[in-house]
């Protein structure tokens, strides 16, 4: 159980503001350095992996927000590519097509031939671009999505990994104190019966 250099591995500063866990090889070395009793290292450590666990929620709620923004994305590039096709045929033929009002309200709509579209930027804030601008404009937004989703996956991983030497580290000092206790015990026990 001793150590002969340090009390724990080298800690992993942070990612993008999650404070890295350092794995603690021995328990009586790690309380001496950090000048901490086993009840306010339990605490410590509880309150980390409660931090932990906060953050956690808001990137999953972060992720799932992005995976239902990347195929609204991509529908909405669909739809310009779509248009886009029908102009260059020179149809005459009016598109027509189902658009949700509201939810569970649709309405159709006949879309003639048309230079620009209408994008829903958000914040009440709806903008008319050409359609060659739209294109790249939603391309744009869908690359910066999917980037921020791998890293938003990398982060949570990096979380799960910090959530998980933090359990253990609360584990090997818990157990630690019930062996210390033990040995207690069993010294006392000694020394009652000579």
């Amino acid at each position: 159980m001793a150590s002969s250099s340090s009390s724990s591995s080298p800690v992993v500063a942070e990612r993008r503001g999650i404070p890295g866990a350092s794995f603690v090889h021995d328990v009586q070395t790690y309380l001496t350095e950090s000048g901490l009793d086993v009840n306010s290292a339990l605490a410590f450590l509880q309150e980390r992996l409660q931090q932990y666990k906060i953050v956690e929620m808001k990137l999953l709620a972060q992720q799932r927000d992005l995976q239902a923004k990347i195929p609204d994305i991509e529908k909405c590039l669909d739809v310009v590519a779509t248009l886009e096709a029908k102009k260059g045929t020179g149809e005459t033929e009016p598109l027509l097509a189902d658009f949700e009002v509201s939810e569970g309200i649709y309405s159709r709509a006949r879309i003639e031939d048309t230079d620009s579209v209408c994008l829903w930027l958000g914040a009440n804030v709806m903008l008319e671009y050409s359609c060659e601008e739209a294109t790249a404009l939603l391309q744009k937004n869908l690359e910066n999505a999917k980037a921020s989703l791998d890293i938003l996956v990398t982060d949570l991983q990096f979380l799960r990994d910090q959530v998980t030497i933090t359990q253990v580290t609360i584990a090997r000092v818990y157990n630690w104190d019930v062996h210390q206790r033990r040995i207690r015990q069993a010294a006392a026990a000694a020394t009652q019966d000579s």
